[in-house]
């Protein structure tokens, strides 16, 4: 699994959606005192808004790499064509039922504006099946002409031809699954391809014209130095990707590597050489043109993975297939992870039998799960915590209370404070703005974290905001 940051509380939300309720409870739980109540009328908050955004898990690949402890099906090299291997086949009619089945609660609803195919290694999905699921998606929700449908593809798993499909589908964002220009890290982590299917990879995207396209890096690998990642990086913005998506490893229990390394321990780095990396990664992007919009997001000028700022704006959004998880009418709940499981979900959804408990976790936001999830999400992105809107919904005090609780990180530079012309507000003007909530109000619109080292605390400053909101 990955992680964008290096503190072991959280966890990425998506690219590989799960539910953003786990994060908070793991942090919200141990901070037990000196909590600041939030404002407790719920009529405040916003109604649910209907999901525009569709997130569908492609669980297949060719094997498992070391590190994943993703819900995906390892096909194997000597199995079937996807197009005649009946788990391939079996499993996208299964998806297809789930999505029929899906229960509109909003009339009207309004079409999607953005689809998510992740996985897994979605590009082994034969285009055909890739169609049925898109129009399975139009006649429930409807589709938007101009939406974003995002596919991660993994180099090796497509050629010119297959790509030219998607794209005739209306597939018009790639996701590239690229994580390092070594070969010897890419075998070390047991992906399937290695730095030749990488640069194919990128030769036939361009040669498709594809505008819109991303390029995943991992960050933090076993044996990996300064100079590697310095290359890959470097690599990266040669290619010229609109958008780049940068993680830090995260070993986790059950997998290979789990079982191989400790982290912190050689051959893994140190925190401190993480966050060297981290670094190192904001100024090579920022200089070769890409815009640092979210902690592990880079992009070129207005090339925002739309349907990833869903998920840090804390807008609703469907999930379908294995372990997918959704945000809808202020619920969230994934979808079980084992297959036979999900078999059981679909069949009783089908019948009208499925209920929260029938799926791993899941919980509806009250009025403090809201402002945990604002907060949380929102220090995740360059713009920050939008403070009018959290006033509106949540009452000016717990401001106040968030602003005395961070006075120690603005007065170090890892806390960013802004008027509402986006200037940056001094420290001293902080200090004096602090004591007379009137003017703060007035004055001061937004809090963001600074980059690079805000975003390397977020943990900690998104601990700070749950203890003030309150377990």
């Amino acid at each position: 699994m990955l992680k964008a940051t290096f503190a072991p509380v959280l966890s990425p939300v998506p690219p590989k959606p799960s539910s953003p309720r786990l994060l908070i409870h793991a942090i919200s739980d141990a901070l037990t005192q000196n909590a600041q109540p939030v404002r407790e009328n719920a009529s405040l908050t916003p109604a649910p808004l209907p999901p525009a955004s569709a997130y569908v898990h492609l669980p297949f690949c060719r094997k498992r790499c070391h590190y994943c402890d993703f819900p995906i099906v390892a096909l194997g090299s000597s199995s079937p064509q996807p197009d005649s291997d009946p788990r391939v086949l079996n499993y996208i009619h299964l998806l297809l039922r789930e999505i029929q089945a899906t229960k509109l609660k909003f009339n009207p609803h309004p079409p999607l504006e953005t689809v998510f195919f992740g996985g897994g290694t979605p590009s082994l999905v034969p285009p055909n099946l890739v169609s049925s699921v898109l129009e399975t998606l139009s006649l429930k929700f409807g589709l938007r002409s101009d939406a974003e449908i995002s596919m991660e593809m993994d180099p090796g798993t497509f050629d010119e031809k297959k790509l030219k499909e998607f794209m005739g589908l209306g597939v018009n964002r790639v996701s590239l699954g690229v994580q390092a220009f070594q070969d010897e890290l890419l075998k070390a982590c047991g992906r399937a391809h290695g730095v030749k299917e990488v640069q194919e990879a990128i030769g036939i995207v361009g040669s498709r014209g594809v505008e819109n396209w991303s390029m995943d890096l991992i960050s933090s690998l076993p044996h990996q130095t300064p100079q590697m990642w310095e290359e890959s990086l470097r690599l990266t913005a040669e290619a010229g990707p609109t958008h780049v998506s940068v993680y830090d490893l995260q070993i986790e229990q059950g997998t290979k590597f789990g079982n191989l390394y400790t982290p912190g321990e050689f051959p893994l780095p140190s925190e401190t050489q993480s966050a060297e990396l981290y670094r190192m990664a904001s100024r090579m992007l920022s200089e070769a043109g890409y815009d640092h919009y979210e902690i592990s997001s880079y992009c070129k000028s207005g090339f925002e993975c739309r349907h990833n700022l869903t998920y840090w704006k804390n807008k609703p959004f469907y999930g379908f297939g294995l372990g997918s998880a959704s945000y809808t009418g202020r619920i969230r709940f994934s979808r079980p992870k084992k297959l036979k499981q999900y078999v059981v979900y679909v069949e009783n959804l089908e019948n009208g039998l499925a209920e929260l408990e029938d799926v791993e976790e899941g919980g509806c936001d009250d009025v403090k799960d809201l402002a945990m999830d604002t907060v949380m999400l929102s220090l995740r992105t360059a713009r920050g915590l939008d403070l009018k809107l959290f006033r509106e919904t949540f009452g000016g005090s717990l401001i106040h209370s968030l602003c005395e609780a961070y006075r120690p990180h603005v007065e170090s530079g890892h806390v960013v404070c802004l008027d509402k012309k986006g200037r940056n507000i001094t420290r001293d003007q902080f200090c004096t703005l602090v004591s007379d909530e009137e003017r703060m109000e007035e004055t001061m619109a937004y809090i963001r974290l600074s980059d690079p080292d805000g975003f390397l605390l977020s943990n900690e400053v998104i601990s700070l905001a749950f203890r003030v909101i309150g377990p």
